[in-house]
């Protein structure tokens, strides 16, 4: 009896212990589901008012898609290269516009677009970053690439 009584009591002790320690399953330096949100807010009401239908994506700071939308109308094929934008930027820490300067056939970059199971390299990627910090990244398809480079300035924007 005695034996069954320790054994309770450690078994209590330790359930205690692991309970007092929560286990951590968001990173500080990661993109939020609020921050996200608020990035696709802010992308949304650029796309409306340039009246292109859009397809949005949000990667963390692992380049793993976040958040996502495609709006009413918005070619399919661009949701794959929204999401490349996004993790394009994210991957290597500048717009895709940058990126793409860097990758032409005169630059040390040239040829990248084939790296990675494939790059977009072309604008409308960015960065999102929050006290200095990149906790993710944003990529737009659908329109111009002038149009796609607006839509992912402003919900970039959002959270600086």
């Amino acid at each position: 009896m005695r034996y069954v009584l320790l054994a309770l009591a450690m078994m209590f002790c330790v359930a205690t212990t692991a309970q007092a320690k929560p286990v951590l399953t968001q990173l500080p330096q990661d993109i939020t589901m609020e921050e996200a949100q608020k990035v696709l807010d802010a992308a949304l009401v650029k796309a409306k008012a340039q009246g292109i239908p859009m397809n949005i994506a949000v990667v963390d700071a692992g380049g793993n898609l976040k958040a996502f939308i495609r709006q009413d109308g918005a070619f399919v094929g661009s949701i794959d290269v929204s999401t490349k934008k996004a993790k394009t930027a994210r991957l290597f820490n500048m717009s895709t516009e940058t990126l793409g300067k860097e990758s032409l056939p005169d630059k040390s970059l040239y040829g990248i677009e084939v790296t990675n199971g494939g790059l977009v390299i072309f604008g409308g990627g960015e960065l999102i970053i929050r006290d200095n910090m990149i906790i993710g990244a944003i990529g737009v398809s659908g329109g111009t690439v002038q149009e796609d480079m607006n839509v992912a300035k402003a919900g970039a924007a959002a959270i600086k």
